[in-house]
C-alpha cells in the first residue's frame, strides 16, 4: 500500500526538524536534492533570500541555525498532493522569534523547492480575531475620550508634538498597504504624499485608464474587494477605494506634503526628513524611512534635436489626461508599452489620427487568453471556488524560485501562441513587432526583469491590426521638424501632438535627489534579479534588487510594485520594521 502524500510530507518534515536540532549537516544534505532551492522570506535570514543547491542550503544553515532555533514543523492537514515520486505540501513552523508558513516540493523523497515565510512575531502579534481591541471601557471616567476624539488627537500630535517611528514617502497603493500593516502592528507611522488625497495618483491619470490585472490579483491587505467588484477596476474607482481604505484602516496620511530632503544621523539612529506642508517646512525624525514612490524614477524624455522649433505640443505619457482636445489632430506616440497602447486607443476614440513609433518589439498578450492561461490557476473565480485564498495564492506564486520561473512560463506562452495564432499573424501583417521575450518566458518575466516592454491587450491590438492605429516598427525618432518628427530612416511624420511613452528612469534617481548621490551609489540599482537578459544585467541575485529588504543604508527601505506585490511584500517590510522597533535581534544573512 502506497503512503498517503500527507504522511510522506510529515515524515520529511520530522526528519528535517530532527536534523536541524542536531545540526547534522550530513543528514540535512541527504534530505535535499542536488538541484534544490530554498527561498526564505525573513524567517531564517531576516532577508529575502534564495539559496541554491545543497552547498547553498548548508552554508545558510551554518550561519543562521543557532540564532533561528527552528521547531514545530507540522504539515497542514489535507494540503498535501502527489505521491512518492513528487508531492507538494503546506506546513507551519516556528523560530525563536516568529511563527511561519511554508511550502514544500519533494522529488523522489528529497526536497526540490522549499519556501519559508515569517507570518508573525511572537509576543507582537496583530490584534485581530480573539486579540482584537474591546472598543469599550467598562467603567466611567470623567476624562474619557471617544474614539473620534482619540483619533483627532492622534492626527494632531503625530509628526508635530510626537514623532512617528516610521515615515513612508509615497501614498499610492504601496505606501497605503504598508501603512495598514504597520498600523495593525502598533507601529506609529506617517504617510506623506505630494498629492492632496489618497488615490489622486490614479485620479490624475488619463481618463480611460482601467487596470489590466483582474480583481482577484489586486486585493489590498485585510479588506478584499466586495464580490460584486468588476473584474477590471476603472482608475477612479480604484482611487475612491484607496481613499476609503485609508479612512477605514485609520491611517495617518498627510496629503499635499512634499518631501524635499532626508539625511540619516547614525549617532542618534534617526532620520531627519524635511517636508513642505501648508506653506511651511517641517522636520520629521523617524527611526525608519520607507520610499514607496514606486519602482521607477522620474519621467524619461529623450533629448531630441530640433525640439525648440517644433510648432506642436509635446508631453510625457504621465502628463496625458484626455484625448478630446486632439480631435482631428495628427498624433505620434513614441513607445510601445502599456501606456503607449492605452493612449493610442484614447486618441483614436477621440477621432485623432494616431501613429505609434515602436523602436523595438514588445510582448503583447490578449487579455482573455492571459486571464485563462496565466492568471486562472491562482487568481480567478475558479480558483476561489477551489478554496484558494488570495493569501495562499500569493504564497504559491512566491514558492517558485526565480531561477525556475522561466521554465514554467514558457509552456504557457507556447499555448498562448497556439490559441491566438491568428491574432499574432494579423499584428505581424500590420507591421507590429512582437515577441515573448528573449527566452520565450513572456510577460511576467519581463515585468520582473525590467518592469517595461509589454502590453495586455484590451483593444489596441485590434486597432493596429485593422489600421486604425498606424505603426512604424524598428524605427527611432531622430529629431523634430517644425511640423512633426523625423525618424532615423529619414521619414517625416506630421504631428500636432507628440507623446513620449518612453517610461521612467531608475529609482536611484529619486534616492540621489532626496537623500544623496553617495547613498544612491552605495545602495546600487533597483529591480531586476540579475537574469543576464537585456535590461537586467548580472550578476545573479535571485531576488529583486533592493526591494522590501535591508539595504546598504541603515533604516532605509523600498516598497512598491503592482497591487499584488505591494500587498504580499508589505507584510515582510512591516515585520522587519516592527522587529527593529521592539529591539529584537535581526541578524541579516548575506
Amino acid at each position: 500500500m502506497h503512503d498517503a502524500p500527507e504522511r510522506l510530507a510529515a515524515r520529511w518534515l520530522q526528519a528535517f526538524e530532527s536534523a536541524l536540532q542536531r545540526a547534522d549537516r550530513e543528514a540535512l544534505a541527504a534530505l535535499f536534492a542536488e538541484d534544490c532551492y530554498w527561498r526564505d522570506l525573513l524567517a531564517f535570514t531576516w532577508n529575502l533570500k534564495t539559496v541554491e543547491g545543497r552547498a547553498g542550503v548548508l552554508d545558510m544553515l551554518d550561519a543562521v541555525l543557532e540564532s533561528t532555533a527552528p521547531c514545530n514543523w507540522v504539515a497542514e492537514h489535507g494540503t498535501a498532493t502527489g505521491d512518492a515520486h513528487g508531492l507538494e505540501a503546506w506546513f507551519t513552523f516556528e523560530t525563536a522569534t516568529a511563527r511561519g508558513t511554508g511550502h514544500l516540493r519533494l522529488r523522489q523523497g528529497r526536497c526540490w523547492t522549499l519556501l519559508t515565510t515569517m507570518t508573525e512575531l511572537k509576543g507582537f502579534e496583530e490584534r485581530r480575531g480573539a486579540r482584537r481591541a474591546l472598543g469599550l471601557e467598562h467603567r466611567a471616567r470623567r476624562d474619557r475620550l471617544t474614539w473620534l476624539e482619540e483619533r483627532h488627537r492622534e492626527q494632531a500630535e503625530l509628526g508635530i508634538s510626537r514623532q512617528p517611528y516610521c515615515v513612508i514617502v509615497g501614498g499610492g497603493q504601496g505606501g497605503i498597504a504598508l501603512a495598514a500593516r504597520l498600523r495593525r502592528l502598533d507601529v506609529p507611522t506617517l504617510v506623506v504624499d505630494r498629492l492632496e488625497r489618497p488615490g489622486d495618483f490614479w485620479r490624475q491619470r488619463y481618463r480611460s485608464l482601467v487596470l489590466h490585472d483582474p480583481v482577484w490579483y489586486d486585493h489590498l491587505p485585510y479588506l478584499p474587494f466586495p464580490d460584486h467588484w468588476p473584474v477590471f477596476t476603472p482608475k477612479d474607482k480604484m482611487a475612491d477605494w484607496l481613499e476609503a481604505y485609508c479612512s477605514i484602516m485609520e491611517l495617518n496620511y498627510w496629503g499635499s506634503t512634499r518631501c524635499v530632503g532626508a539625511g540619516y544621523d547614525a549617532t542618534r539612529a534617526e532620520w531627519e526628513v524635511r517636508v513642505e506642508r501648508a506653506g511651511e517646512t517641517l522636520t520629521l525624525r523617524p527611526r525608519q524611512l520607507v520610499i514607496a514612490t514606486g519602482a521607477y524614477g522620474f519621467a524619461r524624455v529623450p533629448p531630441l534635436e530640433g525640439a525648440a522649433g517644433f510648432r506642436g505640443e509635446t508631453l510625457h505619457s504621465s502628463a496625458y489626461r484626455d484625448g478630446s482636445a486632439y480631435r482631428g489632430k495628427r498624433c505620434v506616440v513614441i513607445g510601445s508599452g502599456s501606456s503607449a497602447h492605452d493612449l493610442c486607443v484614447d486618441l483614436w476614440e477621440n477621432d485623432a489620427e494616431v501613429t505609434m513609433v515602436q523602436r523595438s518589439s514588445s510582448i503583447v498578450v490578449r487579455s482573455e487568453t492571459l486571464m485563462e492561461v496565466g492568471f486562472g490557476p491562482l487568481y480567478s473565480e475558479e480558483a476561489v471556488a477551489r478554496g484558494l485564498t488570495t493569501e495562499r495564492a500569493d504564497l504559491l506564486f512566491a514558492s517558485m524560485p526565480f531561477r525556475l520561473l522561466p521554465d514554467f512560463q514558457r509552456p504557457l506562452y507556447e499555448e498562448i501562441a497556439r490559441r491566438d495564432a491568428d491574432f499574432y499573424e494579423r499584428l505581424t501583417a500590420a507591421g507590429f513587432a512582437w515577441d515573448f521575450g528573449v527566452d520565450g518566458s513572456g510577460l511576467l518575466m519581463k515585468a520582473l526583469r525590467t518592469a517595461s516592454g509589454y502590453y495586455i491587450d484590451v483593444g489596441a491590438c485590434s486597432l493596429i491590426a485593422d489600421g486604425g492605429i498606424e505603426v512604424r516598427s524598428g524605427r527611432a525618432v531622430a529629431g523634430f521638424t517644425a511640423n512633426g518628427v523625423r525618424l532615423d530612416d529619414g521619414e517625416e511624420l506630421p504631428a500636432d501632438l507628440v507623446v513620449f511613452a518612453t517610461g521612467y528612469g531608475s529609482l536611484d534617481e529619486v534616492v540621489a535627489q532626496l537623500i544623496s548621490p553617495e547613498v544612491a551609489e552605495r545602495i546600487g540599482p533597483f529591480w531586476g534579479y540579475g537574469s543576464g537578459t537585456p535590461g537586467d544585467p548580472g550578476p545573479w541575485e535571485g531576488e529583486l534588487r533592493n526591494m522590501w529588504k535591508p539595504t546598504r543604508q541603515e533604516a532605509l527601505w523600498f516598497h512598491g510594485g503592482n497591487l499584488h506585490l505591494s500587498r504580499h511584500y508589505s507584510l515582510y517590510v512591516a515585520l522587519q520594521i516592527k522587529a527593529r522597533m521592539e529591539g529584537l535581534p535581526t541578524p541579516v544573512y548575506w
